[in-house]
């Protein structure tokens, strides 16, 4: 019984979302080449949620939505929320990452010549390199208007882990063979 508990266990583990009993029968059914009585597959998932219920661990097994599924217990949900926000921050998308390697190499710049390069509307990306703190202001530009001109952050160092700004890659160092698409090696 143990064995079937611990690849039931295993499979609730690994399920994006709720799974079913009959995703479950189905499943060990297959891979045990037999059928596996749902009896059993019953009781195992109840030893499952009694197992679970302990204070010796910080999740459980909820019945949710017609399937079983691994749950935080919500005594630990704070000490998540935390890690996720942080972890947010951490991200960076591809438009993300083009807006601050410009502003990285051309710094100070104004939004309006980092639009130029890359093409389009940088107003969401600034913004949120800038609540990422990734970037700073660094004053105004002496152009028409007073653009505001944007730079590289100390976070920003960290984040990529370097010490200077002129830590950073050249852009000769990024070969243009190396950046082909396509091509066949000459072997």
């Amino acid at each position: 019984m143990d064995f079937l508990l611990n690849h039931i266990e295993a499979l609730i583990f690994c399920a994006t979302t709720p799974l079913k009993v009959q995703e479950i029968h189905k499943c060990l059914s297959e891979m045990f080449e037999a059928d596996v009585p749902k009896e059993d597959i019953d009781r195992a998932l109840e030893k499952i949620l009694k197992k679970y219920e302990s204070d010796e661990y910080s999740f459980q097994v909820e019945h949710v939505g017609g399937g079983y599924q691994f749950m935080t217990k919500p005594a630990y949900q704070a000490s998540i929320g935390i890690m996720l926000k942080q972890q947010s921050k951490k991200r960076l998308s591809t438009s993300a990452l083009e807006t601050l390697s410009i502003i990285a190499y051309k710094q100070p710049i104004t939004k309006g010549e980092m639009e130029q390069i890359r093409g389009v509307n940088c107003d969401y990306t600034v913004q949120k390199l800038l609540e990422k703190e990734l970037i700073e202001i660094k004053g105004k530009a002496d152009a028409i208007g007073r653009p505001i001109l944007y730079g590289t952050s100390q976070n920003f160092m960290e984040y990529f882990g370097i010490n200077d700004i002129k830590d950073l890659p050249t852009p000769k160092d990024f070969s243009q063979e190396d950046n082909q698409i396509g091509k066949e090696n000459e072997d």
